[in-house]
């Protein structure tokens, strides 16, 4: 009998960077090994509370290897305005967020960050759609940096945690 092929990770998503809220750099390979939970969230849409959820997520699986990272996008109803300052100073009273936010990107056209290019067609959406439709579209990724599900807004945090603990 054959031996099963070895699985090797998908080191493609560890080759991007994004500034951090701060505006200092970031590479995902720091990432690395990681079960990363890639969210573009919003300060002012019906979905924002979701914060809280994503919050509760990163403290539950931190220490198991769980990374949420937050990627502020005001291509969706303008529910996006502030500067960063503003972004992590809302996040942080509201919603007492520590995991890992950056500074606002586009997710679709033009000008979407690389990194959200290659999740899209990783994980496509409803009916094979590229597109990210609204504000808190989720992406799991597991430790190889592959890319394993795609999760539409309405999808609750929590209902997430069957997933993320199928990966840890």
């Amino acid at each position: 009998m054959p031996a099963s092929p070895t699985r090797v990770p998908s080191a493609e998503i560890y080759g991007f960077s994004a500034d951090r809220i701060d505006g200092s750099p970031q590479s995902l390979a720091d990432y690395a090994g990681k079960v990363l939970l890639i969210v573009n969230t919003a300060s002012h849409c019906g979905f924002t509370p979701q914060y809280k959820g994503l919050e509760d997520l990163f403290q539950r699986y931190r220490e198991r290897g769980l990374v949420v990272l937050g990627f502020p996008c005001n291509q969706f109803g303008a529910q996006e305005p502030g500067s960063e300052a503003e972004i992590g100073s809302f996040c942080q009273k509201n919603y007492g967020v520590s995991f890992p936010m950056f500074a606002k990107i586009d997710v679709n056209g033009d000008d979407a960050h690389p990194l959200y290019c290659h999740l899209k067609q990783q994980a496509r959406g409803l009916l094979g759609s590229e597109a990210i439709k609204w504000n808190f579209t989720k992406f799991l990724v597991d430790r190889d940096g592959e890319v394993i599900e795609r999760y539409a807004p309405a999808t609750a945090p929590a209902a997430l945690a069957d997933d993320i603990e199928k990966l840890l």
